[in-house]
């Protein structure tokens, strides 16, 4: 019979055969952000962990199985910088700071975009921030798996536009880019129309007026459900 697989959170912090062991997950982990943050999620290896912790490769099997434990440890260690503020009542407002937040987590962990997607497996510290997010959620009348929904594509704008803040601020392509784009729609004038006002636009507050807008379309059937919307002009 296959083995059961298991995440690094259901097996003991430590192994049980071998000499005892003296480090810890959380060391673990942050050796592998340190070296991520300064070199790249590509240079997160069993090998050069166990180098940053001047220790043996083969010592780190006693914590967990391969890199891919490691990248669960780093994910769900940087999430606890994200913080919990206290909920307004306003799932728009309360979500968007939220996913304001993420992305600066995003910005100071620039590996956080090259994580492999797999399916939903949560550490402790993730599944605090995912309560979290929830009980913003909690004035809205959708389904969970919605609710769920919901939070994957907001995950998803906020993944892109750190990604494009970032490769934009590594090239300094941005400025070149904008005014490519206004030379380009000459001519175009639906293109023309819908740049109007945007080229040159601040990152920051675009990032904010999409997640707005997406969160307003995407509640609103809870609303409609939960009783009426509060305003949320785009201005």
């Amino acid at each position: 019979m296959p083995q059961e697989q298991t995440t690094v959170w259901d097996r003991p912090e430590r192994g049980s055969r071998g000499p005892a062991a003296v480090r810890s997950r959380a060391e673990l982990a942050a050796a592998a952000v340190q070296l991520a943050d300064r070199e790249g999620l590509a240079a997160v290896s069993m090998r050069q962990v166990a180098q940053a912790l001047g220790t043996g490769q083969a010592s780190l099997y006693r914590y967990v199985a391969g890199r891919d434990d490691l990248l669960d440890l780093m994910a769900d260690a940087v999430v606890a910088e994200v913080g919990e503020e206290a909920l307004t009542g306003d799932p728009v407002a309360d979500l968007t700071a939220l996913a304001v937040r993420v992305k600066e987590l995003h910005l100071r962990h620039p590996w956080l975009v090259d994580l492999p997607p797999e399916p939903l497996r949560l550490g402790p510290r993730g599944v605090d921030h995912l309560e979290h997010v929830l009980a913003a959620l909690a004035p809205v009348a959708l389904p969970g798996p919605v609710k769920l929904q919901v939070v994957a594509l907001v995950n998803a704008v906020v993944a892109q536009f750190a990604r494009v803040e970032l490769q934009v601020g590594a090239e300094g392509r941005g400025a070149a880019q904008a005014a490519y784009l206004v030379r380009a729609a000459e001519g175009h004038p639906h293109v023309r129309d819908a740049l109007s006002g945007e080229v040159g636009v601040d990152a920051s507050a675009l990032f904010v007026d999409t997640v707005r807008r997406l969160l307003v379309g995407l509640l609103a059937p809870g609303f409609a459900c939960g009783g009426p919307p509060q305003t949320h002009p785009f201005t």
